[in-house]
């Protein structure tokens, strides 16, 4: 118990040493911090110079709701929860493992750090994103897990910020199920990380901005703002009543597992989900919703 309770208390202080040094600009090109906002900036002059919705404000409906979640689940989440639940989750697993005799070192497939730099990217980008994608679904199909995806859905007019705008346990059920694939390709570093997140960031935002782009052919590659919105689409075919485009980065899952939907321009369709009319307006109530649910 007291490896555990070693492994939380360094995990608070190590991940409060990134923030304070991440502030402070005392990081190299890896820093979330000023990377987060540089690209929020950049999306939202986007939505200012291509807007698709040309009546909505840039300041739109719950902009700064979205705002105050985009920082709260990209840093201070972390801080509270995730960075020592991951560690702790990952020494128990490999404490498990241990106890017949098996480390994470035995399921390892590919020697990752061995691969050139662009090798290592794709590998873990690729394998990253398909896990996502799977998770997603289950987001949608599991009543559960919808309960609290519902946050995210709760979104009445898109902008770049709503795509942070999720619950706590979203991270949880993304880090749990992504957890066995990236430990059994094992091996990328903190830059490979970060490169491939920066990347993910900057399509997640600008999936959710009101822009007028769908990437011509690249479409079927990368997910898209006019993909995106039939996501959130409140009203979908009854055969599509779990969601339609799944993808967070790439697109492509869902084109070839037929996931795919766009009858035709989604610009002004209504987002949300039914009955949510009823489902909390403020960020406390927002995150205790699913625990209120019978």
């Amino acid at each position: 118990m007291n490896k555990y309770l070693d492994i939380i208390q360094t995990s608070y202080s190590n991940y409060w040493n990134y923030i304070k040094q991440s502030v402070l600009m005392e990081l190299n090109w890896e820093n979330y911090f000023y990377g987060l906002i540089i690209i929020s900036l950049v999306v939202w002059w986007l939505e200012a110079i291509f807007p698709w919705r040309k009546n909505q404000s840039l300041f739109r409906k719950d902009f700064w709701l979205d705002t105050f979640y985009m920082f709260f689940n990209f840093f201070l989440l972390n801080l509270i929860v995730l960075i020592a639940l991951s560690n702790s989750a990952a020494q128990l697993f490999n404490d498990i493992l241990g106890i017949v005799g098996l480390t994470i070192a035995n399921f390892q497939l590919l020697e990752i750090n061995k691969l050139p730099f662009l090798g290592r990217i794709f590998i873990f980008f690729i394998v990253v994103d398909f896990t996502q994608w799977w998770t997603h679904r289950l987001l949608h199909r599991v009543e559960f897990l919808w309960n609290f995806h519902k946050v995210h859905h709760s979104v009445k007019q898109m902008g770049f910020a709503a795509h942070l705008r999720y619950h706590w346990m979203e991270p949880v059920v993304y880090n749990s199920l992504r957890y066995i694939p990236l430990a059994i390709i094992g091996g990328f570093t903190a830059q490979d990380v970060a490169f491939v997140h920066f990347f993910n960031i900057t399509i997640g935002h600008l999936n959710h901005a009101n822009i007028n782009w769908d990437y011509g052919w690249l479409k079927y590659i990368l997910n898209n703002p006019k993909m995106h919105i039939w996501h959130h689409s409140k009203k979908l075919p009854k055969e599509r009543k779990f969601g339609v485009n799944f993808g967070l980065t790439l697109s492509v899952w869902d084109y070839l597992f037929k996931t795919n939907y766009i009858p035709h321009s989604g610009r002004d369709i209504e987002i949300g989900f039914n009955g949510d009319e009823d489902f909390p307006k403020d960020f406390v109530h927002q995150e205790l919703y699913p625990f209120s649910k019978k």
